[in-house]
């Protein structure tokens, strides 16, 4: 499978380096606006075919799947280049800017016959499934209850401080608690409430979202990009707990008693980097001719836009991109 990647910031280095270390899959080509970053990032991770334009690497009838890696304000108007072109496309997180666009691109790839995925790689990884065989094995007991959060000091990065490309720590961050949470107790929460600190320029500096399900289990969820936060995702049972460190790429999962002793560890297998399980969904999809990833399907990031979309309308957050 020829891979080609649109845009060439620091998301799409990860990709490279971990696309240059898989089998069966090769990095054929890499765009960018400019011709020459295009030329450097390819001769940097040594790709054949370097484009000054997005444009001229969509219509490239070699490239099987396009990796979109640029700002969260420009994937609707990217991702649709690419499959009006043909292409089958990984679209990174945020999926889009919100649930309008989603539905469009979904709708466009199904009419197309093309497959659109989202990159929100935590979908895609082996934790996910120790994380969900843990709690059904039932060692924590009866779940009522989650808290996760995510936050690193990246509040001087251009793309997260202008409303213009989308930015704030919902996003880019809250995407991971709130995908970590309707992963363990599914999408059919009933209530949602929300607050955040917005900047000047109105994006969310940080915010806190608590979904109620109907049968009383809650999901308190914390996104935060002025500090650096633990990371963690814990499960709270009636007979123990199941703590998951490093929601944004599993390092550990931990399930301890009422008395706070370990029970179980379970291994994580070794990895690249993470992202290379995104790309074999993909791949498999793209063989069997499919129009999403069973382990991402678009029902699923049109629902997560959708939630996003809702704690947008609680806290008062609007993009200039939109």
């Amino acid at each position: 499978m020829n891979v080609g990647i649109l845009g060439a910031g620091g998301i799409a280095c990860e990709m490279a380096k971990t696309i240059c270390r898989m089998e069966g899959t090769e990095l054929y080509a890499v765009a960018s606006r400019s011709l020459e970053k295009a030329e450097d990032f390819a001769g940097q991770y040594q790709i054949p075919k370097a484009y000054g334009s997005y444009e001229e690497m969509a219509e490239d009838l070699a490239v099987d799947l396009v990796y979109v890696a640029t700002p969260h304000s420009h994937h609707y108007e990217h991702v649709k280049l690419c499959l009006e072109h043909g292409r089958n496309v990984l679209c990174e997180k945020a999926f889009m800017v919100n649930s309008i666009q989603a539905r469009e691109m979904v709708r466009l790839a199904q009419e197309k016959g093309l497959l659109l995925a989202e990159a929100i790689w935590t979908r895609y990884m082996p934790s996910r499934t120790l994380i969900r065989e843990a709690v059904d094995s039932g060692i924590i007991g009866e779940v009522t209850s989650l808290t996760a959060n995510l936050g690193y000091v990246v509040k001087h990065k251009e793309r997260l401080i202008r409303s213009s490309l989308g930015g704030g720590a919902l996003l880019d961050l809250g995407v991971y608690p709130v995908n970590f949470a309707l992963m363990v107790f599914g999408d059919d929460y009933e209530e949602v409430s929300a607050d955040a600190v917005l900047s000047e320029e109105g994006v969310d500096l940080q915010n806190s979202i608590t979904l109620k399900w109907k049968d009383g289990r809650m999901a308190v969820l914390h996104s935060n990009m002025q500090v650096l936060t633990d990371r963690r995702g814990v499960i709270y049972g009636d007979k123990g707990y199941i703590v998951v460190e490093n929601i944004n790429n599993c390092q550990s999962i931990c399930a301890y008693d009422l008395d706070r002793r370990l029970l179980k560890e379970y291994e994580i297998p070794k990895q690249i980097t993470g992202y290379e399980y995104e790309v074999e969904a993909c791949k498999r999809a793209i063989e069997e001719g499919a129009a999403e990833c069973k382990e991402m399907p678009h029902i699923h990031s049109v629902a997560v836009m959708e939630l996003l979309d809702k704690v947008r309308r609680i806290v008062g957050i609007t993009y200039a991109c939109e």
